[in-house]
Parts: C-alpha cells; sequence; structure tokens
C-alpha cells in the first residue's frame, strides 16, 4: 500500500500577529502582510529573528545619516530605506511567532535595534541645522525630544504589552517585571556571561522605567498575579478589553507609524527641524493625557477587584 501523505496546513498570516486589536491599519494592510512574506522567506533561510533586526537597524542607521542632507533626493532615497527598515522590524517578531522562537533576548535585541535607528535619526538632523550654522541650542532641542520619544514608546509598548496580558490567551508572554528580571540578572556574571547580562541590564532598565510611568498599571498587574496567576477569569478580560481597547488608537499614534509619515512630510518641504516639536508639543499633551486615562482606569479596576475579594 502507498504510504500515507501527510499535509500540513500553510501558516496564516494571523499566526504571526500579537493580536489584531494591538495592529494599526496601516501595520494590518501594509507593514504585515510584506512582514510575513519576509519572515517565510527567512525561515528558509534559517536566519534568526535577532538577525533580522540587526538587518532592519542597519537600513535605519544609514536612513538617518541620509537625512542630514538638505538634497530631496538623498532624504528620498533615507525614506525608502527607512520604510525598509520597519518592514524588517515587523518581519523579526513575525518570523519569532512563525518559527516559535520568541524570547526574552529577542526582544532586547529589537529594541536595541529600533533605538539606534531613532537615535542615528535625531543626530544627523541635528548635524544638518548645525552645519547650516544654526544655534547649538539645537542640540538641547533634539535632546529633550529625543527622551520624549523614549518615553512614549515605552508607556506605548508597556499599554500595548499589558493589554495582551490581560485579554489574550498569551498571558505573560512580553510583560516582565522589574523583581523578576532583577532575580536574573542576579544569577548571570560578567565573567561568564557578560552579553546577557549586558542585554538583561538594559532590559531591567527599561521594564523599571516602563513600570515608574505607570503604577496603578502595574500594582493592577500584581494584584491580579496574585489573584489569579496565569488564569485570568473571563469577566476580568472582558471588563478590561472594554475599558483599554478604545484606548489603543491613542496609543497608536505614539508609535513609529505617526513619526514616519510627519517626518516624511518635514523633509519634502525641508523643515525636519519642526519634527523635534512635534515630540514635544502635540505628542507630549497626548502621552500625559493617556497616562492619566488609563492610570484612573486601572485605579477603577483597582477598586472592583477589592470588592470581588
Amino acid at each position: 500500500m502507498p504510504a500515507e501523505v501527510v499535509h500540513t496546513a500553510a501558516p496564516k498570516i494571523e499566526s504571526t500577529f500579537k493580536a489584531r486589536d494591538v495592529e494599526g491599519a496601516f501595520d494590518l494592510y501594509f507593514y504585515r502582510p510584506i512582514g510575513f512574506w519576509l519572515a517565510q522567506f527567512f525561515a528558509r533561510l534559517k536566519m534568526t529573528p535577532a538577525g533580522v533586526s540587526l538587518l532592519a537597524a542597519i537600513f535605519g542607521v544609514v536612513a538617518g545619516h541620509l537625512y542630514f542632507y538638505r538634497d530631496l533626493s538623498i532624504n528620498v532615497a533615507g525614506m525608502v530605506l527607512h520604510v525598509c527598515a520597519n518592514t524588517l522590524d515587523n518581519a523579526d517578531g513575525q518570523l519569532a511567532r512563525l518559527t516559535h522562537r520568541e524570547s526574552r533576548d529577542g526582544r532586547i535585541i529589537d529594541s536595541i535595534a529600533d533605538h539606534l535607528v531613532f537615535v542615528s535619526i535625531y543626530f544627523h538632523l541635528t548635524l544638518r541645522y548645525l552645519f547650516q550654522g544654526w544655534s547649538p541650542a539645537i542640540c538641547f532641542l533634539a535632546i529633550a525630544a529625543g527622551i520624549s520619544h523614549g518615553l512614549q514608546g515605552a508607556a506605548a509598548d508597556y499599554y500595548r504589552n499589558t493589554y495582551l496580558y490581560f485579554v489574550t490567551t498569551r498571558a505573560g508572554t512580553d510583560l516582565d517585571s522589574s523583581s523578576g528580571l532583577q532575580s536574573d540578572y542576579r544569577k548571570l556574571t560578567w565573567r561568564h556571561t557578560p552579553w546577557q547580562k549586558l542585554l538583561l541590564a538594559l532590559y531591567l532598565n527599561f521594564t523599571r522605567q516602563q513600570e515608574m510611568l505607570a503604577p496603578r498599571l502595574k500594582t493592577l498587574r500584581n494584584v491580579v498575579g496574585q489573584l489569579f496567576h496565569s488564569e485570568i477569569p473571563d469577566w476580568l478580560r472582558t471588563r478590561y478589553r472594554n475599558l483599554a481597547r478604545p484606548m489603543l488608537k491613542w496609543w497608536g499614534l505614539l508609535m513609529t507609524n505617526i513619526r514616519m509619515l510627519v517626518l516624511f512630510a518635514l523633509l519634502f518641504i525641508s523643515q525636519p527641524v519642526y519634527y523635534f516639536w512635534f515630540e514635544l508639543i502635540p505628542l507630549n499633551f497626548l502621552f500625559v493625557y493617556l497616562l492619566f486615562r488609563q492610570e484612573k482606569m486601572a485605579e477603577s479596576m483597582l477598586d472592583r477587584l477589592e470588592h470581588a475579594r
């Protein structure tokens, strides 16, 4: 008798999403489809997600350098590389989920790669204006905008991962606590595992920053963990989804896509300096408002849990 042929179902693009709720429209219809194709291609090449993250960083850092020049054609080349970098940044996570190679080290490397890209952008835009004869005060403007960017991105990432923790069945996968990380950090030594210890030190600092921005949300996560461990009840998932989901689209404005669109528009009119002001004024106002809304939501959830005990 002929051997039975086993057919394996082709992976679906949805399997490479974190969750549809946290995906923006531009991601769903542009970056994710291309990233899915790239993830399958990189999987055949046996590339690691970390390798794709580093490739994205190279594209993005070069893009930042091309923003230094006042020639629009060179800036456009930078924009193309920047889009490629963001596409690869999507593909690394999709590759990790496609090949079941999600890891904390991979998330740390991905975060470092993202930061390198925007450090390059801020650095080269600042040089662009210094070489035009602007006051050195532009450096302080760029630093303030960069710090704002870092805080906004950290908070947006934390709230998105917290949403996944509470609402999806992938509870806890991408949401680490500083206390747990501190314990793991102490187990490593600079002598035997210097690279892993350095990565964990950077991630620990990043996680502490996130928790400082959202103390009530951190408390909510700890209380839920103590009460239910990984078995979050359906009523709690539903309540958190109903309260948090309307704010996800606003948190999305603090992610990469809106920054890229604004930066590209300003480069086309040769006024990228206003990108720094865009970070400092409208995005910071939105940032503070969302922090207030999320902390109030966490407080109401804590009150509900207190009454449910």
